[in-house]
């Protein structure tokens, strides 16, 4: 089987590994291409022009994970409603443009965070049906965000099962040692390994990361 094209695009360094870190390592593991699009600096807001080292924990997080191309976007935390749409828009086209992806994975539409709101309304257009090579798109499930939205609507339709990469997934957050949390906020690394449990428990299998599809498109086609 060829191999797949894969662009996990995240707000802010984390969302990625708390999202789909398990489906990354498992797209790694079947020499897929994954390419990760951080799109948020999420540390000037925070901690200051200083920082505490973000770039670096990138950069330890994804080589867990397997993946080696990581894109940053740089774009300032928590201020995404100060630009327009079409800014966010355009360098996220470059990148699908470029990366021709099979798979999409994104934050949630009604996240109560508004930097994902508006991440996945630009990654929704970004994506659009006229990308010939995308064949499906996903929202994933953010800790401490997804779950914190209100109505409630994240209602996932697939599950990976991460059961092989669920200490993989712990062992990236891990490297971000700014926002890990202690348990038992969503973010602490029990916390998540009970969240993969509980969504592993609904399919029959120890751990899984959920995902709703926001498109999947089948091409049957006759074989001889």
């Amino acid at each position: 089987m060829a191999s797949k094209r894969i662009l996990v695009v995240a707000a802010h360094p984390d969302d990625e590994v708390s999202g789909c870190g398990g489906t990354m390592a498992l797209h790694v593991r079947a020499c897929d291409n994954v390419t990760c699009v951080i799109v948020c600096e999420a540390e000037s807001l925070r901690y200051g022009k200083k920082g505490v080292g973000q770039y670096a924990h990138i950069q330890k997080a994804a080589k867990t994970l397997g993946v080696s191309d990581v894109r940053l976007l740089n774009f300032p935390d928590q201020k995404l409603d100060t630009f327009t749409l079409t800014e966010i828009i355009f360098p996220l086209e470059k990148i699908v443009k470029e990366v021709k992806p099979n798979i999409v994975y994104t934050h949630h539409a009604n996240d109560i965070n508004l930097d994902h709101q508006l991440l996945f309304k630009a990654v929704a257009v970004a994506t659009r049906p006229t990308e010939k090579f995308i064949e499906t798109v996903y929202s994933f499930d953010a800790a401490s965000s997804t779950e914190w939205a209100y109505p409630r609507t994240f209602v996932p339709d697939t599950w990976v099962d991460i059961s092989k990469t669920l200490d993989i997934k712990l062992a990236a957050f891990s490297c971000y040692k700014s926002e890990v949390r202690n348990y038992p906020h969503p973010r602490s690394l029990k916390s998540l390994e009970y969240r993969a449990k509980f969504w592993g428990n609904q399919v029959c299998v120890d751990a899984a990361e959920p995902f709703m599809t926001v498109r999947n498109l089948k091409r049957i086609s006759k074989t001889t």
